[in-house]
């Protein structure tokens, strides 16, 4: 019961075309508690929140190198089985993945893998007849794609989409929305893509008008079906549990354990599956703000920093100084800590914003993150150099790096050396290792790599005794 949200390339309208979709169908949904699935493909956090936001639903990511196929299909098989219907958003182009010479965590990739249509948006500014040139050779390049359909958007005027659609009839490709150019609808940006939705005070505002784009420029006598089709996974795929072998199985146990998690505006990138991870194994996740929450909570045996904006609420956290020492306190009395990107930037010892202004930070590492205009993007394979609560020296384990930030001094012990996917590209080595501390720029996903959670909360178990 799904379909999959597919672009041309990046910035054709994937995301203003599923959230106006998945906003109308909620909207159909108040009177008869229809449930609607959402899912992403690749590494995004934010697109995911906006998902969230309308469904009411964790937006649960479908990334092939960060896991597995087979986690994949099973992530989607357990999600999608209690809903009425799933819709995927896809990412940059229908074929552009990890590599060039292959669609390796592509959308086509994940279409491919669960055996989902594609819904494919053109985009139609300034072009006519040859747009049928575009639609078919997306539909022709990999014949093991299934294109149902296309939206068709930034459409000019009646006589434009007249042409395009003359165009478009001999390939018996049914158009299942039609966008004008008066109909997109600005969602903010800023340096790491869309604010976030916690950031946002007229988000509300942005989803009806959405809800209304959803229902007016879309055939939904078509769509429906698409997304109301019966399952096309088997029944041994509907069957696997996502979910990794509990800590008593090597004779550990967690329950009790308290996990201190910064959730606030500033650090809001998590998956939810990592968060899921946490439960299954028996942890408490216990959420505080470095922004407005004096200490840690009491009583904690770890603590998680995620990845998200301390840059852009700088004076805020330097402004918590109360809480700045309890952090200081605790890592230095070696409670185990996981810091990711915005994490380890928060455990650096000052942070410099975009307009060169410095602020106080947790002062763990002798580093000062600065803020730069160039982007740091990519899959990284990072092998651990060293033993930290995480990983053991040798590991590899699959990341993503996404930031415009970048430290001033490199650890003298480095936490990783990098490789890239499929690619001789050198990187520099990265992460920090201190106390009982693993901080990375490398977020990671715990799906398939449930062992290096595993041994995060042992050590978070045994420094409690």
């Amino acid at each position: 019961m799904a379909i999959i949200i597919a672009g041309e390339r990046s910035g054709v309208g994937k995301t203003t075309v599923t959230l106006a979709l998945l906003a109308a169908m909620k909207t159909r949904s108040l009177s008869n508690q229809t449930l609607v699935q959402s899912f992403k493909v690749g590494p995004d956090y934010i697109d995911p929140m906006f998902h969230s936001y309308i469904t009411g639903l964790p937006c649960r990511n479908l990334d092939p190198v960060l896991t597995s196929e087979d986690y994949v299909r099973s992530c989607f098989a357990k999600h999608s089985r209690p809903a009425d219907y799933s819709l995927i958003e896809g990412v940059m182009g229908l074929f552009d993945g990890a590599t060039g010479k292959d669609d390796t965590a592509s959308t086509a990739h994940i279409a491919r893998l669960l055996n989902v249509p594609v819904v494919l948006i053109l985009n139609c500014a300034s072009t006519s007849r040859s747009i049928a040139a575009i639609a078919h050779g997306y539909r022709t390049f990999d014949p093991r794609i299934q294109i149902a359909g296309v939206v068709l958007n930034r459409v000019g005027s009646d006589r434009h989409l007249e042409l395009l659609t003359q165009a478009l009839e001999p390939l018996n490709l049914p158009i299942l929305g039609v966008l004008r150019r008066q109909d997109n609808i600005a969602i903010p940006d800023r340096h790491l893509g869309l604010i976030p939705t916690a950031e946002m005070s007229d988000l509300d505002g942005i989803i009806d008008r959405l809800a209304y784009l959803g229902e007016t420029c879309f055939d939904w006598e078509k769509l429906l079906p698409l997304m109301g089709s019966p399952h096309p996974l088997t029944h041994e795929d509907r069957e696997v549990i996502v979910a990794p072998p509990l800590l008593r199985e090597i004779g550990l146990g967690c329950g009790g354990l308290r996990i201190a998690i910064a959730q606030d505006k500033a650090f809001s990138f998590y998956y939810p599956d990592n968060l899921d991870l946490f439960r299954e194994m028996g942890a408490e996740l216990v959420p505080w703000s470095p922004i407005s929450d004096r200490t840690l909570p009491e009583n904690i045996q770890g603590l998680y920093f995620g990845g998200g904006f301390p840059e852009v609420f700088a004076t805020e956290l330097t402004e918590n100084k109360t809480a700045r020492e309890s952090v200081h306190k605790a890592i230095a009395a070696g409670i185990p800590t996981y810091a990711e990107c915005g994490g380890l930037m928060y455990l650096c010892d000052r942070l410099v914003d975009f307009e060169e202004q410095s602020f106080a930070m947790v002062n763990i590492f002798p580093t000062t993150a600065k803020m730069g205009k160039r982007l740091t993007l990519g899959y990284r394979q990072a092998i651990a150099l060293l033993d930290s609560p995480l990983v053991k020296k040798g590991d590899r384990v699959w990341g993503h790096e996404f930031h415009r930030s970048s430290l001033t001094e490199i650890s003298d012990r480095p936490l990783y050396s990098l490789q890239g996917y499929d690619s001789h590209l050198q990187y520099p080595t990265e992460g920090w290792q201190k106390y009982q501390v693993h901080a990375s720029y490398n977020h990671l996903h715990f799906g398939a790599q449930h062992h290096l959670l595993s041994r995060f909360l042992v050590n978070c178990q045994k420094s409690n005794n």
